[in-house]
This record gives structure tokens, sequence and C-alpha cells, in this order.
């Protein structure tokens, strides 16, 4: 049988109009990470390269694409705050990814409230009806296979303080579709929503 599939070795390029790695590994949820600098300035970056690693005790993570404010300040201070970016919070989210000084506190540019954490000095965003509460548990400069270092860092926390909006909690259970999450796809502007329609259940077999 013929292979009539397209293939590329990544170092080489991939002779496409756009890189397709993070089309395919996707859409993944966003990193709506908040930090606070040791000399108390609040910054808000998104990350879309996210993800939860581990269920008990939970740790989640992100990796930046450069040595970021967000990096900068959780290497110095070991606390963090995810928030849940949802369908009415996107272009503030968007806003938010603006390349501006230190100095700025994003909460401020994307027209967000910053409320206070109970267990860490990171604020919470407050129209963001899900927010995690996170100390560093790693923080790691990743290599490449050879074991060059790369311009990239990956970000471990433990969550350990959970903040859930009450009616997103239907008999118990979050209520994923219901909250209209919003995940980043591929291409140069492609995100995508999860509502009702996209759900199907399956049981794990005994």
């Amino acid at each position: 049988m013929t292979d009539t599939r397209h293939f590329y070795r990544p170092r080489d390029g991939h002779g496409l109009a756009h890189d397709p790695f993070n089309a395919i590994v996707g859409p993944r949820p966003i990193g709506w990470i908040s930090t606070r600098s040791p000399d108390g300035i609040d910054n808000l970056a998104p990350y879309s390269f996210f993800n939860a690693f581990n269920y008990t005790p939970p740790i989640i993570g992100f990796a930046s694409l450069g040595y970021k404010d967000s990096v900068r300040n959780i290497e110095a201070t070991g606390e963090f705050v995810w928030n849940l970016v949802t369908e009415h919070l996107a272009e503030a989210m968007n806003t938010s990814c603006a390349a501006v000084a230190p100095e700025v506190s994003e909460f401020e540019l994307a027209g967000l409230a910053g409320v206070p954490s109970r267990l860490v000095a990171p604020k919470r965003v407050a129209e963001s009806p899900v927010n995690f509460e996170c100390r560093l548990s790693q923080l790691l400069r990743l290599e490449t296979a050879g074991g060059t270092a790369l311009e990239t860092w990956l970000v471990l926390g433990e969550v350990i303080g959970v903040h859930l909006a009450p009616d997103l909690i239907r008999d118990g259970i979050y209520d994923t579709a219901g909250a209209r999450h919003v995940l980043r796809g591929g291409g140069p502007a492609d995100y995508f929503t999860i509502g009702p329609a996209q759900r199907f259940r399956m049981t794990r077999p005994d």
C-alpha cells in the first residue's frame, strides 16, 4: 500500500503554511496564570501549553517559551494561581497576552478585578469561576533529546486551594460543559469552547 501521508522531520521544517504540532495536540486548556513579584506587582498571562499531571495531590503545570515575568515571579516567590478561561472571558484573556513592561499589571490592562487568595499572595481573577491556588513543586528547564538546553521552562505546582462557583456544581459534580471552557487550538488564532453538544459518556471497563 502506498503511504500518502505528509511526513517531515521537525528539525528540517514542516513544509506547511503553519506548524501543525500544536493543532494536533489540541485543543488544550489555557494556563491563565496570575503571579506577584517580590515587589508586589501583580502579573497575569495566558499559556497555551498547560495541563494537569497528577491527581493526589493535584499538580498542574505550564510551559513558558522564554523566561518570562510569570516564571521569574514564581521562581522568586514559589506561588501562583491558575484561573479558568471561559467564553465570556476570552477577550480579556487575549488582552492579558500583550507584551508589556513588568511594572504593568495585566489585571488593569484587561479590565479585570483581582481578589485576594486565601493561601498564597498572588491575586485571583474575580470574574473567573474557577481558581487554583498553587505552590511551586518543580521548575525545569527543558532540554532536547541530545541534552541541549532550550529557552523553555516547565513550571509544576501543587494545587493547595480550589475556588469553585457554586452554580457549576450540579448534584455534587462539576459541570464542565456548563462552564463553557475556552481551549486553545492550532493555527495563528484558533480557539474552541466546550458545551453540552460535545459531551458523550463512557464508563471504564471493570
